[in-house]
């Protein structure tokens, strides 16, 4: 299809979408049956195998998306057939999305594929105390305070803590992104780029508190309840309760009759996407939260 010129003068280039040939090999009746409700949809190959897995709170609108997107034309020539399963909401969507993606392992869904081994940085509260890098695998970061940041690899974490010293002008020695040498200015200040607390022209306190300050706008928020909380959602007179502990999701209660409850399992994890779905939502009040038992 070529660019056409309107009578106006203005050219029109072509949409990839208007030419993109419909995939009529995907089981027609499975696309049918989608809901224009909140939910995750997975698409799956003719040996069933999951090979992208997404939510929306509109399945049926979504799905249909996908086929007139040429940029997704591999993942739809391998696919057979879509799948759905309801939620009462949005946030139910996103976190059994979550969790169905580390448990299947979808070829087409990259970004949460794989379960990240985290670590953030801590600062400990003596006013001498340069920030360390610490690992999920070593400290609950549920219960941790004073962590700032979820990085999936030790350099990212550092790289972070050079643009936060850079643009507060800290010095580069005093949060241990460089060898210290009593009575002598880190390399930043004598190019005029730290505020020289590494020979005393800054105090350690003041320079303590900006490093803190420039910390606290990605502090981790700990747990703030003493054990498993519901976040209740409902659609259509339909309810569930999504029960969360300590930032792990350990599912969803359908409060339709027979359904079965949540068991707490014999291990809970800090899990990264639980916590980056949630949190913001929390800090701003926007859930409706209610204490589970289990």
């Amino acid at each position: 299809m070529q660019p056409r010129v309107t009578s106006l003068g203005l050219m029109i280039k072509p949409n990839p979408a208007d030419i993109f040939e419909y995939p009529h090999h995907i089981d027609r009746a499975s696309l049918d049956v989608l809901p224009s409700k909140p939910g995750i949809y997975i698409f799956r190959d003719e040996n069933d195998r999951p090979l992208y897995i997404g939510k929306s709170i509109n399945i049926r609108t979504r799905v249909l998306s996908h086929m007139r997107t040429p940029e997704e034309a591999r993942m739809l020539q391998q696919s057979r057939y879509v799948e759905f399963q309801r939620t009462a909401g949005d946030i139910g969507a996103l976190l059994l999305e979550s969790r169905l993606i580390k448990e299947m392992q979808p070829l087409h869904n990259k970004k949460l594929r794989r379960t990240r081994e985290m670590c953030s940085l801590r600062l400990g509260a003596h006013i001498q105390s340069a920030p360390e890098v610490v690992y999920a695998r070593d400290l609950d970061f549920a219960r941790t305070t004073d962590l700032y940041g979820l990085f999936a690899t030790r350099r990212a974490a550092q790289e972070k803590l050079r643009e936060i010293v850079e643009m507060q002008m800290l010095c580069p020695a005093l949060t241990g992104l460089e060898t210290a040498v009593r009575g002598r200015a880190c390399f930043a200040h004598q190019i005029s780029r730290c505020l020289g607390a590494c020979v005393g022209v800054e105090t350690a306190q003041e320079h303590y508190r900006r490093l803190k300050t420039a910390l606290n706008e990605m502090r981790v928020m700990i747990w703030p309840y003493e054990g498993a909380m519901g976040i209740v959602e409902e659609c259509d007179g339909w309810k569930q309760t999504h029960v969360v502990d300590h930032w792990a999701y350990l599912g969803s209660i359908d409060h339709a009759k027979g359904a079965k409850p949540v068991k707490r399992p014999f291990r809970r994890a800090f899990d990264v996407d639980t916590y980056k779905i949630l949190v913001k939502p929390m800090l701003r009040g926007e859930l409706f939260i209610q204490p589970v038992r289990l």
